[in-house]
This record gives C-alpha cells, sequence and structure tokens, in this order.
C-alpha cells in the first residue's frame, strides 16, 4: 500500500496543477519541440492496416474521426462531425459535417472523402483490419460536401463510440489509392491538428503543428490550433535508458515507465505523473468451463476465492494498477453497481469450503483430491507475466490446488491456446464500455476464440443481441447491465487488476489531461504545451 500512497500523491500533484495551467495553455503561443519516449514503433501508420497502440499514438494526432468521447468515456462529443441524427429503426445515421476543415496539404474535406475513407477501409479483399467495427454497413453515401449517410443492415448501439476509435480516423483517399502500399509509411495526409514530417522507423516520427487547425473538440479542452511546433516520438526500447532521458531531459514525457520507476519519480519534484479520468484495461483469469474440474462452478469459485489479487497489485506493480473483483470498470458505461462481485473477493476459507462441498477431500500431499484424482489444474500465460503466474501458483497451493503453470511468449501461446489443453489462462484486454468488453469475449459465436471459456449459453447470446441492438441509450444499456451481472453470478473469470496508462512529464511541460481513448494518453496532442 506504500507504494500506491505514493502514486496517488504523484497524481493529485499534477492534477491540482493541471487545471491552472491549461487556461493559460490553451492562450499560449506555438513554441518549440515536445520530445515522447516511447519502447516501440508501429508496423505503419495507417488507420485501417494497423492495430498497434503505436500508431494509434500518431495517428490521433495526425488524423480526426467523426466524433469522439468525453473524458470519461461515455458521452459521444462531435469531432469532424458537426452533429447527427439516428433513424427511429436504428439502421441510418445522417452525419452533418463541420466545414472550413483541411488537409495537411490544403487539400478541402468533404464528406466524399469519408466515403473514400470507409469504401477502402470495408472492401471485402483488402488488407484491412478490425472492419467489424463498422458494423454491418449497407451503404455509405454523400448527397452532398456536408452530409454522409451512414445506413446499416442491422442496429449497432456501439456505433458510435466505435468511431471514436483510431481506426475510424478519416484519411485522405486520393492520396491511399496513388500511394498504395507506403500510405502511412513514407507520407500521411491528415486533418489532424500535426501533420507527418518524417518517419525513422524504430528510431522516431517527426510531427509538426498544422497550421490553420481549430475545428477541435470544446469538450476536450482546445478546438486548435497546437500549442507545440513540433512532437517529436522517440523510440527507447530499454526501460533503464528510457528511465535515464526523462530524467536528463533529453525527453519530456512518456508513459512507458516500468513499474519500478513510478516510486523513483513520486519523490521527484521536477516529475510529474498523470493518468486519465477514464482507461480501461482490465487483467483477468479465465476459467475454461468444459474441463473435468472447470465445469462445477463450485470450483471456479473456490480457485477464485484462493487468488490474492491486492498483493499481487502490491508486490508486482508497486501499487500503480488496482485490484479488482470485477469483469470489467465499474466507471465503465452501463456497469451496474448492484452486480454481486462477491465471488471474487480473496477468501481462503470460502476455497476450502466450497471445495468440500463439492465432495473434494485433503491428500496427505497437501492438495485437494475427488475420486481419486488430485485437484491439478494447467495454466497458460505470457512469459511477460511470469511474476503474476508464479504469484497465482503460490496462492493457488496454499489453498491446497495444484498448478502447472506454462508460459509462452506472443508468437508461440495463440497455437498452444488452440490444443485445448489449459483450465486457467491469463490476460488483458482494453476496452471502452460495457458492450464493448462483453461482445468481445462472451458470445458462443466466438467459441474457440477469444471465448476461451467456452462458454456457450443461450441467456448470453440473447441479452448480447438485445444490447446491440438496441435503438436508445436505456435499452442498450439495460440489455448489457443484466448480461454482466449474469456473467459475474457465472464465475467465468477471476478478475484481478485495472490498468491504466500513467504518463510522466519532465520540467519543460505542462501537466494536462491525457486521453482514455485506444489508449493513446497524448490524444490529438491538442493539450501539450510548454512551460
Amino acid at each position: 500500500m506504500t507504494h500506491l500512497r505514493l502514486f496517488m500523491g504523484a497524481t493529485r500533484k499534477a492534477g491540482l496543477a493541471g487545471a491552472a495551467v491549461l487556461a493559460l495553455a490553451t492562450a499560449a503561443a506555438a513554441q518549440g519541440t515536445v520530445t515522447i519516449g516511447r519502447k516501440s514503433d508501429a508496423d505503419r501508420y495507417d488507420p485501417q492496416r494497423s492495430s498497434a497502440l503505436a500508431a494509434a499514438e500518431v495517428l490521433y494526432m495526425m488524423g480526426d474521426t467523426l466524433v469522439t468521447l468525453s473524458y470519461d468515456l461515455k458521452t459521444v462529443e462531435p469531432a469532424l462531425a458537426d452533429s447527427w441524427e439516428l433513424s427511429e429503426d436504428g439502421l441510418t445515421y445522417t452525419f452533418h459535417l463541420k466545414s472550413g476543415v483541411t488537409y495537411c496539404d490544403g487539400k478541402p474535406f468533404t464528406a466524399k472523402d469519408v466515403v473514400g475513407s470507409m469504401e477502402r477501409w470495408l472492401t471485402p479483399d483488402g488488407p484491412y483490419v478490425s472492419a467489424w467495427k463498422a458494423g454491418s454497413v449497407d451503404s455509405i453515401t454523400a448527397p452532398d460536401d456536408l452530409t454522409v449517410v451512414y445506413k446499416l443492415k442491422t442496429p449497432n448501439s456501439g456505433l458510435l463510440f466505435q468511431m471514436a476509435q483510431f481506426n475510424f480516423i478519416i484519411i485522405d483517399p486520393d492520396q491511399a489509392k496513388e500511394l498504395g502500399d507506403d500510405f502511412g509509411v513514407t507520407a500521411f495526409n491528415g486533418t489532424g491538428p500535426f501533420c507527418f514530417d518524417s518517419w525513422t522507423p524504430n528510431q522516431s516520427v517527426v510531427l509538426k503543428k498544422h497550421d490553420g487547425y481549430d475545428w477541435g473538440t470544446p469538450a476536450l479542452g482546445n478546438t486548435g490550433p497546437a500549442q507545440v511546433d513540433e512532437v517529436v516520438w522517440k523510440i527507447i526500447p530499454e526501460d533503464a535508458t528510457l528511465v535515464a532521458s526523462l530524467q536528463a531531459g533529453e525527453i519530456d514525457a512518456t508513459y512507458s515507465l516500468p513499474a519500478w520507476a513510478f516510486a523513483q519519480f513520486d519523490a521527484d519534484p521536477s516529475v510529474q505523473m498523470i493518468q486519465p479520468q477514464a482507461a480501461f484495461r482490465t487483467h483477468y483469469v479465465g476459467m475454461k468451463v468444459t474441463r473435468p474440474f472447470m465445469e462445477d462452478i463450485r470450483v471456479r469459485e473456490a480457485v477464485s476465492h484462493a487468488i490474492d489479487q491486492g498483493a499481487i497489485a502490491d508486490a508486482i506493480f508497486f501499487g500503480t494498477v488496482e485490484p479488482t473483483n470485477s469483469y470489467y470498470s465499474e466507471d465503465a458505461l452501463d456497469y451496474d453497481p448492484a452486480t454481486d462481485t462477491s465471488p471474487y473477493v480473496f477468501d481462503p476459507d470460502k476455497t476450502r469450503a466450497l471445495l468440500q462441498e463439492a465432495g473434494f477431500t485433503m491428500g496427505d500431499d497437501g492438495f485437494w483430491q475427488k475420486d481419486g484424482a488430485t485437484l491439478t489444474l494447467t495454466y497458460y500465460g505470457f512469459n511477460t507475466s511470469r511474476e503474476q503466474a508464479e504469484a497465482i501458483q503460490g496462492d493457488l497451493r496454499k489453498a491446497g490446488i495444484d498448478l502447472n503453470v506454462e508460459l509462452y511468449d506472443s508468437t508461440a501461446i495463440w497455437a498452444k491456446l488452440r490444443e485445448q489443453t489449459y483450465d486457467l489462462y491469463q490476460m488483458d484486454y482494453p476496452y471502452l464500455n460495457a458492450g464493448d468488453a462483453l461482445n468481445l469475449y462472451f458470445s458462443s459465436a466466438s467459441i474457440p476464440s477469444p471465448n476461451r471459456m467456452m462458454w456457450d449459453d443461450p441467456k448470453t447470446d440473447e441479452l448480447l443481441a438485445a444490447g446491440n441492438s438496441a435503438v436508445n441509450d436505456k435499452a442498450r444499456a439495460e440489455a448489457f447491465m443484466a448480461l454482466g451481472k449474469h456473467l459475474h453470478d457465472s464465475i467465468l473469470w477471476k478478475p484481478l487488476l485495472l490498468q491504466k496508462p500513467t504518463v510522466a512529464i519532465g520540467p519543460r511541460l505542462q501537466a494536462f489531461q491525457p486521453a482514455g481513448i485506444s489508449g493513446a494518453a497524448f490524444g490529438t496532442g491538442l493539450q501539450l504545451a510548454l512551460k
């Protein structure tokens, strides 16, 4: 808890300063260069061909989406679209675009660019990623330069929230056609606050201020133009070097700090640490319900009570993450506070009682047994999460549950999971809200991946369908709240931790409100200002 207190103190320190400096920063003249350090580069800077966080970070500065989200991720706000209407049947969105928007090369932005961007992304045989986020598109048309009609085959209650994600950044379709495979590699012509200047892979990306940009989202505090002349994204793979670079003033900010550096910087008055108001990433242990032991819900709850997520947060993450008893954040849109999360509280006494109720007896070897078989489980995880795996193994063995841990790198674990020989697996995942989280993992249509629990449940599918097809907020919330409670009652995961990106900023940079969409904490870059 000591580390958590230090971390919260640093966040509060930045928060107090942030409100005061933001007003001054907005009026400040553009000034100088901000250098941001990070550990890895993207494969390319094409919003329709990359799913990398490293790509999102740069693309949000170079391009705009039709809509965006408030800092709490609960309200859809205008971006390139000034307003929109949804038809009563939930199938047709009509977007009214802002006038006077231009690309970095001076080309006027029109509705035809939205249509061209979407047509490229949705090309059936194209090499494009995450197109499912666009919904079941029937047609996208531009009746005039400032109107886009987006028609679906079936309602999609999550569409506007998905549209805030970086894959929906509107590109220059003419440039994409001209450059082909070099689009987002040698150039990117966007409508964002910064313009592509140069990219040296695995070294740096340089962005220049987009003169005349004044169509930012008022709800996010600065409509433009940018307050700095240049942003340099610098790749620094080694943790120690990254930390030293911030200390030496070679970079102005980073979100990539190792956990061990937080306490160090918390004690340094020249460095402030800040977090988004909302940004959701949950670490969890999934349970495969079709395995012999795990098909019994009492065993799944017994496993849950045996794992101490609070100790993991303190000992491994130095209190920089929050232990959780829920599959997704209680701050997320459509989370029902009446959800019963008691099965996820660390309580070894309940583990013992549940296993006895399920017919297990304690063996001479210190492990529970039933029908001559020891309660031994197989656990798959990433080798980058070794410390978490070892902590979980220790907790379960103390509770009398034997755990075989198998760790794999990111290239091998997916094949191992397809072999279906695990009882438990450990992962983490980002999401925008309850619907986003639940759709990804729990549908029977997602068996065997990413529904690795093999959860084939008609009630789950019915509630998912009801939430997805809802045509108003009330109906959507009712369906997803009911589904969230049902899934928690079914004990399919052991929730572990909630994690937000933490931005450390050096003495040259003013405090700001980080963004939470897609994990890209620096957002559009419109809040960046030097002192």
